[in-house]
């Protein structure tokens, strides 16, 4: 494999980089062979740990965010990522906008509309009226709290372990390596190498499944405004032409082209919030911004906790409940994405304190989140209908955008804008929005995969990283044109059940953090220094 790697001019550890293109590749070809019955089967996978393992992956996020808010208001705060002398390499500004699009940018242009209209329409708990005041208020916490600190809670713990590990033990840029106080040198060896191709594999799969859902929100766009089919050679084209965007993104470097791109999509996205507000009920909304906050702040501890217990009780909820289809599969889910979001934002964060990281990382984006949710999702439910009574007034109007949310989730924010003034420039920004938010998520993607092959923050060889790029975007592109929607599911499923080993690893990274934390020396004049810098270096 060295010759193999050196004679295509590839930097990286061969067996890492090798293996886990040839495992994708495998997967692909079983994937598109057989794609309902790995679906068929991991679909069992996903019912069984929903079933009986959803209380884990509740207790487990809450218990994160409790960690981390313990670790960055604890003497272990004051600890510089990178040594006493280290500088944040980004403003704070460039920093935040830099977490945001390479995190969930996506996922909020996706769910920001469709998912508040959901829950209002089908309420959480059987004991809310739909369409109702206190299903909008419901709608309106349940959406914030899988988006808001337990989200960025997932992302922040392998983040900070990244980032200690790294930058204060002086390891590769590795997943491994946030595990060397429980495996030490092993971390180098085959069991070190098989958490970095479980990372890898992870990061590919989750971003192809967020590719998949980007690529169809673009599609419906598109056919809303120009006409365009909404067909599978559509989308493709679509995922060529952002691929396109994304390796001239990655191939520009983190500096040039991530921060570039990153910040452009972020003033796209607060002036298309801003365009809501004001040309939407202004006082409404800013009167719901206010009262979100204390709905968040209220319903936060209950809902961190709620286990959906007398599920099986309702005639609606199955064995598993409303919770098991919505909060633990986005668990799941976004902890196939914590290795790619992790070693992004700790690569960023060179220079921070962990209480600067923790805060910021935590505290930031969900404050975004949250006024992003507030803005659009009680616009979307005032102009759905809210209480009997308004619904009866409107008439035919009432309804109208939880029937397009029933009927198609990315054509949601499309049917939004229709409601508001210059709707079809809207609707295009829009488009424009979501191409972005996907080619920064996937150049930032292939830039932590080239990393974690690399084992080094220093970029590899261009065709290298280029590899990964193009890589992410054929996996989705394939899966659109020889497996369809049948493929996306399966591949849904799949990282679903990928998700439960994911998150037993990153419950260990809390265990190896405070083990390392512990062994920081904090008299005055150490206090922030590596602990055995040197010793732990290892030539990779």
């Amino acid at each position: 494999m060295d010759a193999l790697a050196k004679k295509l001019g590839l930097k990286t550890d061969p067996i890492i980089f090798f293996t886990s293109a040839g495992i994708m590749i495998l997967f692909l070809i079983v994937l598109l062979i057989a794609p309902e019955a790995i679906g068929n089967a991991f679909g069992a996978g996903r019912e069984w740990i929903v079933t009986n393992l959803g209380w884990f992956f509740i207790m487990g996020v809450t218990s994160w965010v409790a960690f981390l808010l313990w670790v960055a208001l604890s003497r272990f705060g004051a600890i510089r990522l990178g040594g006493n002398d280290a500088k944040p390499a980004y403003t704070n500004i460039s920093w935040f906008t830099m977490l945001f699009a390479g995190g969930i940018g996506t996922v909020l242009m996706f769910w920001g509309v469709a998912e508040p209209v959901s829950h209002f329409a089908t309420p959480p708990r059987s004991d809310v009226e739909p369409f109702s005041v206190e299903a909008a208020d419901d709608a309106m916490s349940f959406s914030i709290y899988h988006l808001g600190l337990h989200t960025w809670a997932i992302f922040a713990m392998p983040g900070l372990a990244f980032a200690y590990f790294i930058y204060r033990y002086n390891l590769p840029m590795r997943f491994s390596s946030v595990f060397y106080p429980l495996l030490g040198e092993r971390i180098y060896g085959p069991i070190g190498k098989s958490l970095d191709i479980f990372a890898i594999l992870g990061t590919l799969f989750g971003v192809a499944v967020s590719v998949g859902l980007g690529t169809q929100q673009i599609n419906s766009g598109l056919t809303e405004l120009f006409g365009v089919p909404d067909a599978v050679l559509t989308k493709v084209l679509i995922i060529a032409v952002l691929t396109a965007v994304a390796v001239g993104s990655i191939v520009a470097g983190l500096d040039s082209g991530v921060k570039r791109l990153s910040n452009i999509n972020i003033g796209m996205a607060v002036g298309l919030m801003i365009f809501v507000l004001f040309t939407g009920s202004t006082v409404f909304l800013l009167r719901a911004v206010v009262e979100t906050f204390g709905l968040y702040i209220t319903n936060l501890l209950p809902m961190a906790f709620w286990n959906d217990t007398l599920a099986r009780y309702s005639s609606e909820g199955g064995s598993w409940g409303w919770q098991g289809s919505w909060t633990v599969f986005y668990w799941a889910w976004t902890v196939t994405w914590s290795p790619f979001i992790g070693i992004f934002v700790a690569r960023i964060s060179r220079g921070r304190t962990i209480r600067e990281f923790v805060l910021g990382v935590l505290f930031a984006p969900s404050i975004f989140t949250l006024v992003w949710f507030a803005i659009f999702g009680w616009s979307a439910m005032e102009i759905d209908g809210i209480g009997s009574e308004a619904r009866e007034a409107m008439g035919a109007q009432a309804g109208v955008l939880s029937d397009a949310v029933g009927e198609s989730i990315p054509l949601a924010m499309f049917a939004f804008f229709e409601n508001f003034p210059a709707a079809t420039l809207i609707q295009g920004l829009a488009v424009v929005i979501v191409a972005i938010f996907f080619a920064t998520s996937s150049d930032s993607a292939s830039l932590v995969v080239d990393m974690l092959c690399t084992g080094s923050s220093d970029p590899g060889p261009w065709h290298q990283r280029v590899f990964w790029g193009v890589s992410e975007g054929m996996l989705a592109a394939m899966l659109i044109v020889l497996a369809g929607d049948a493929g996306l599911t399966a591949l849904q499923e799949v990282i679903t059940v990928v998700g439960l080993p994911m998150f037993i690893l990153v419950f260990a990274m809390m265990f190896a953090l405070y083990r390392g934390l512990s062994q920081e020396e904090f008299s005055e004049v150490k206090v922030g220094t590596p602990p055995k810098a040197e010793a732990l270096t290892h030539d990779d």
